[in-house]
């Protein structure tokens, strides 16, 4: 039976092989064809789902990876902005800076604010990050591109308090930029862009008008503030019934919420381990061998 069957397919084989154009069987092959191809058709709709499940896993896990790197490389590019951003506005307020040096003809040590709080018994202060090593002392004019920020009040090696002008103890002799006429400028306490600052003026008769320029009176050989250095503007004018002066409302020039960059006032030969800006140049520090043989002495 066995060879039966192996000499009859092989004979069907050789028949169907050998046909010139047609093959005996091609009808049948047609027939079962017919018959048999949505039965394949059906069947490949239901196996290929299952047949590309170990695909599925394979290319969810490389997705979950491209979409994790695109997400980091996303992240990354949205630091190099935001660092982009704070570098532009630090080159800014330096470039304000020197051009402050530049019209005040003075020596700045460039400093940045680190740290805001009380210290002592006073309560609108700020630190930075320049100290003695940097050439500055206490009693010394702190101020920004925009103008008159405090004064030096402490300093360590490489910190120091400042004060600034809005303080309710900080008291800054004024002069009206209009008529030369000079006061005493006192704070409120407000650190905010509303805050405001009182001037009385020495002569009660003198009216300040309003936007007029205030600038800095001047201490004795500059300390604790020089002479010129541009505070604020008339804001508004008032007086009470029982006093006959007259107290002008002044806005300042400086936004004190927002204080990063600052310069203080110190000699023009001032030599310290930063550079110290001279009516708009830097000068370089001297070097580490000369600052040590400076400390050994």
């Amino acid at each position: 039976m066995l060879a039966a069957l192996v000499l009859a397919s092989l004979t069907a084989i050789t028949v169907d092989y050998r046909g010139d154009q047609s093959s005996p069987f091609d009808g049948a092959r047609q027939a079962l064809g017919d018959l048999l191809g949505p039965a394949q058709e059906r069947a490949a709709v239901v196996a290929r789902p299952l047949q590309e499940i170990p695909d599925f896993f394979t290319s969810n896990r490389s997705l979950r990876a491209d979409i994790a790197h695109l997400q980091a490389e996303n992240a990354n590019l949205r630091g190099q902005v935001a660092a982009t951003g704070s570098l532009r506005y630090r080159a800014a307020e330096l470039d304000g800076l020197l051009q402050a040096s530049q019209r005040t003809e003075l020596a700045l040590v460039p400093a940045r604010v680190v740290a805001m709080g009380p210290a002592q018994s006073f309560s609108r202060t700020v630190t930075i990050d320049a100290g003695t090593s940097s050439g500055v002392r206490a009693d010394m004019t702190v101020l920004n591109n925009d103008g008159l920020v405090g004064r030096v009040i402490s300093a360590g090696r490489g910190t120091a308090t400042v004060l600034l002008i809005v303080d309710r103890e900080s008291v800054v002799g004024a002069r009206l930029g209009s008529n030369a006429e000079v006061g005493f400028l006192s704070g409120r306490g407000d650190l905010d862009r509303d805050g405001r600052l009182d001037l009385d003026l020495v002569d009660n008769s003198e009216t300040p008008g309003k936007d007029d320029t205030v600038v800095t009176w001047g201490s004795r050989n500059g300390t604790p503030y020089v002479a010129g250095v541009p505070i604020g503007s008339v804001d508004a004018v008032y007086s009470s019934p029982r006093e006959q002066a007259k107290h002008a409302v002044i806005e300042p020039f400086v936004d004190f919420s927002s204080l990063d960059l600052v310069g203080i006032v110190v000699p023009a030969g001032t030599d310290g381990d930063r550079p110290v800006i001279r009516t708009g140049e830097v000068s370089t520090p001297p070097s580490r061998e000369s600052t040590d043989r400076q400390e050994v002495r």
